[in-house]
Order: C-alpha cells, then sequence, then structure tokens
C-alpha cells in the first residue's frame, strides 16, 4: 500500500526532476573544493563569501551550489546564524555531506557515475528498446560491450571504473581467502581476472598455489604486467568465454569467478557453466562471489545494486544485472551444477559466497 503523503510525494517527484543538476551542484563542489572547505571550517562554519574566498571563486557561483547543498542536506545552516541577514549565515558539513567527501563506498559510486555513466545514460531509453548498451557510444562505436573498450577508455573513466569495479569485489577477499583456501587448493582458475587483484591476493595467502586467469585479451595485458612479480605461478590464458570456438584448460581444483556472472543475462550465465562443466571434474569447487539484491543488510546498498543494473543497460552490455539469489542459483544449478553452500556476509556489502559443484 502506498501510505506516502501525496505532498511528501511531489516533493520526492521534483527532486527525481532535479536529480541531474542536482549532482553536478555537488560534484562542482567537491572537485572545486568548498566542500572540503566548509568541512575544515567544522562546527565554525563559513559565509558563502568565507567559502568564496576560501576557494577562490566567485561568490555568485558558489553561493548557488551552496544553497543547492543546503536543499539536499549535504550542508547545514548553523542554527544560531539562521535569524540573521543572508551575508551572515553561516553553513556546516552535514552528514549527508560527510558521506560524500569521506565514505569509501559513496565516493567510489560518485565517481563511476560522474566519469562513466551520466552522459551515456541518456541513451538508458534507447538501451531499453533495443538491448544494445547505447549509452557506451560516449567513448566511441567501436565495441560492442565496455569490457572490450576498458584498455581504450579515457584515464579518468578507466581509473573510475577499475576503483568502483575494485571496491565492490576486494572489499570481500580477506574473508573469502581463507574459505577458499580450506581445501588446499594448488591449481585455481580466475575466470573474468580482471587486473590479477585476486590472484596476486591467492598467491600471497598461500605460497604453494598456482593461478590461472582467464579473461579478455585486452584485460590479460593489464594483469600480466599487474602479477609479473609472480613468476610462473601467476599465468594467462586470453580469450571472451562467449565465443563458440573458447575451450577451456582442464586441471583446476577450484574455478573463481568474483563479479564475474552479473556481467552476462541469464542465457549466457548458462553458456558459461556449460564450458566450466566440461572442463571441470565433480570434485572441482566452483565460487561464485556476487552481491545479490535479497542479502544485503542495509537499503543503501540494495538501492545501489538496483541503479548499478542500470549501468549495465546502457553502458556494459545492455542484457545483464545485478540478480537475486534466486534467480542466479537457478541459472548455475540449471547448466548441471549444485549448490553445496552459501555464505551471505562477507564484507562490509554482505557479499555472497556460493560453492557449487557439478552434477555427475
Amino acid at each position: 500500500m502506498d501510505t506516502i503523503r501525496a505532498v511528501d510525494a511531489k516533493f520526492e517527484a521534483q527532486k527525481i526532476c532535479f536529480a541531474p543538476i542536482s549532482f553536478q551542484a555537488v560534484r562542482a563542489l567537491r572537485e572545486l573544493g568548498v566542500l572540503r572547505k566548509i568541512s575544515d571550517a567544522g562546527d565554525t562554519g563559513l559565509t558563502r563569501e568565507e567559502a568564496a574566498a576560501a576557494s577562490g571563486l566567485p561568490i555568485y557561483g558558489v553561493g548557488v551550489l551552496i544553497e543547492m547543498a543546503l536543499a539536499l542536506g549535504v550542508l547545514k545552516l548553523r542554527a544560531d546564524t539562521a535569524d540573521g541577514p543572508p551575508e551572515e549565515e553561516k553553513f556546516i558539513l552535514g552528514k549527508i555531506g560527510w558521506f560524500l567527501l569521506e565514505d569509501d563506498m559513496t565516493i567510489a559510486n560518485f565517481n563511476f557515475v560522474n566519469d562513466v555513466c551520466y552522459q551515456g545514460a541518456f541513451k538508458l531509453k534507447e538501451s531499453v528498446q533495443e538491448g544494445k548498451p547505447r549509452g557506451l557510444s560516449i567513448f566511441g562505436d567501436r565495441w560492442a560491450t565496455i569490457y572490450d573498450a576498458l584498455a581504450s577508455l579515457p584515464h579518468r573513466a578507466r581509473e573510475s571504473w577499475f576503483n568502483f569495479d575494485h571496491f565492490y569485489s576486494d572489499i570481500a577477499f580477506p574473508e573469502a581467502l581463507p574459505l577458499v583456501f580450506e581445501t588446499k587448493p594448488r591449481r585455481l582458475f580466475d575466470i573474468g581476472g580482471n587486473t590479477a587483484k585476486w590472484a596476486i591476493a591467492c598467491c600471497a595467502y598461500d605460497q604453494d598455489v598456482a593461478v590461472t586467469i582467464i579473461d579478455l585479451p585486452e584485460q590479460i595485458a593489464v594483469a600480466q604486467k599487474n602479477a609479473a612479480a609472480f613468476g610462473t605461478r601467476i599465468s594467462c590464458y586470453p580469450g571472451n568465454i562467449l565465443d563458440a570456438g573458447t575451450v577451456l584448460p582442464p586441471g583446476a581444483e577450484v574455478i573463481w569467478m568474483s563479479q564475474f556472472l552479473d556481467c552476462f543475462s541469464p542465457e549466457q550465465i548458462g553458456i558459461i557453466m556449460g564450458k566450466i562443466r566440461a572442463a571441470v571434474s565433480p570434485d572441482t569447487d566452483v565460487y561464485v562471489l556476487e552481491p545479490l539484491l535479497d542479502k544485503q543488510r542495509f537499503e543503501a546498498s540494495a538501492y545501489s545494486l538496483r541503479a548499478i543494473s542500470l549501468y549495465f543497460t546502457c553502458m556494459a552490455n545492455g542484457s545483464s544485472k545485478m540478480y537475486s539469489f534466486a534467480v542466479l542459483n537457478s541459472a548455475v544449478e540449471n547448466a548441471g551444477f549444485k549448490l553445496q553452500s552459501a555464505r551471505h556476509d562477507l564484507g562490509s556489502n554482505n557479499y555472497s559466497l556460493l560453492r557449487y559443484r557439478k552434477i555427475p
């Protein structure tokens, strides 16, 4: 039942109407240093004029940004200045502003949206209509998916993409490592190994393990460079796992996929798992690490995951999303696997670690 009051619903609707502009107002406050200056002033706060002078900016521009930030709760008006003339009003950092400046998750999300998704989101409607990531065209027309384009993205967009990707997966690695290495595997395959962070973490955790990274050729080039210090303990196997001619090598005791299957549709997940099934034995543990929509402890995390699905729609590939446990588990099990165990509490973002074995 929809219990929100009409007046409140109208206010929420206005927030949506002006969301793109208010987002850019916050971006300007951050990148121009105004938000930091006000934060540094602590409970004393700054007037519009003081904030402008401290930032080396015109009072007019700083003033309109501050007023928008006040409406968003990013800044708060110091109570004892509220009844004075506007020029004497002093602004302090609100709790929302603190998260925008200091919280790792918020910073990763904000930069990712601005540098990777913002302009391309204008093509969301066309992406939905055509099932293609039409927003990706802001970076050029040469690529079918963002994964093909990663090596060629502008520096800022590429950096924000990797910071975002690593934040959401790496945060669960310390808790996942003891679980994966409980059986002392000697050979592990990392499918979608990206920049080799998991492979490096594995080799640092266990001196006897050897890791093979399986990923697109463009990503393999980055992984090889990052993993060079580990010599032959980290090897690479380039290929597009969706290509009909790509066959996975045998011999893995553990298959690892971190935030990988969400990059594909359920039908594509079936294809991937079919190739894995052909390459593994019934004793091979297949681990899937994913943030699942219905296994989040905090509303902010669940909200973020739903928003990330829109990134997949308009920027990444036009066909994948963040999944619920039931949908993802069904896609894997339908390919001939059986869930052996599930942990839904890894890391501060409640990652799920699912362990499968193929059905003989």
